[in-house]
């Protein structure tokens, strides 16, 4: 389980996260969402231990995470918003240095790699600079990486950025299945039809504070809105969309 309690940050006197407090659980996706700016990110970062915050304490299974972070790292996967690789290496190439990075057994991290080259569709490109590599494609290389260890708990920040329809299908199931097998997943994206999909709770962020914190179907109910999408309108969004898109679209006829 992955707790955060009155978690913030602060950038030059400015709250970027602001008292944060959720619980993430074994065997469900909490879908992690808010607009661009609100400190998704920030949070994210945070968690996995790359920036340090100013208050509040990040727990996992009940332990503090800077009491071991070296030991937390090795529980957790990462796919981080940008996709900032090696370029210079080769997607095989870089995930053999992701398996020596983490200490893992030669043999069985191999057949691993080749397994999840194969699976996700970049066998045949195993050998080609990830700088000749579409965005999608370096997104599925930061999946694998972010797998290799069988991770427990796994932490995805726009997961689906640059993915065709097809792995972004395949995402979206694994996802699930994951959370099944009792994996503890956080889940930021933008796209809310696939947060809605695959969630089983949703935490919503405005200007670094939540907002809301429940499953998707009581939120629904709470808030009497038939979608995610009218609930992060209403709890979320500062301007009028309709009344936008009608002044953008008279403006352009003029």
């Amino acid at each position: 389980m992955l707790e955060l309690r009155g978690v913030s940050k602060r950038y030059s006197g400015m709250l970027a996260v602001d008292h944060v407090s959720f619980v993430a659980s074994p065997g469900e996706v909490t879908g992690y969402l808010g607009p661009n700016g609100s400190g998704k990110s920030t949070t994210m970062k945070m968690i996995t231990g790359l920036i340090e915050r100013s208050s509040g304490e990040i727990l996992f299974e009940g332990v503090p995470i800077e009491r071991d972070l070296s030991a937390y790292k090795q529980r957790f996967g990462y796919v981080p918003e940008e996709p900032h690789l090696y370029a210079h290496l080769s997607g095989l190439e870089y995930l053999v240095m992701v398996g020596q990075l983490r200490n893992l057994p030669g043999k069985p991290t191999r057949e691993r790699i080749d397994g999840l080259l194969r699976l996700l569709g970049l066998h045949g490109d195993r050998y080609t600079p990830i700088s000749a590599y579409s965005k999608g494609m370096r997104q599925k290389v930061l999946l694998a990486a972010a797998l290799l260890h069988d991770p427990d708990l796994l932490l995805l920040d726009e997961p689906f950025s640059g993915l065709d329809v097809g792995s972004a299908m395949v995402l979206r199931s694994l996802i699930q299945e994951l959370a099944a097998r009792g994996k503890t997943i956080l889940f930021s994206s933008h796209e809310l039809e696939t947060v809605e999909r695959v969630s089983s709770r949703v935490v919503i962020l405005h200007r670094g504070k939540v907002v809301a914190d429940d499953s998707i179907e009581r939120l629904r109910k709470l808030m009497s809105l038939p979608s995610l999408e009218g609930i992060f309108s209403q709890l979320a969004m500062e301007q009028d969309t309709a009344a936008l898109t009608r002044e953008i679209a008279d403006l352009i006829r003029k």
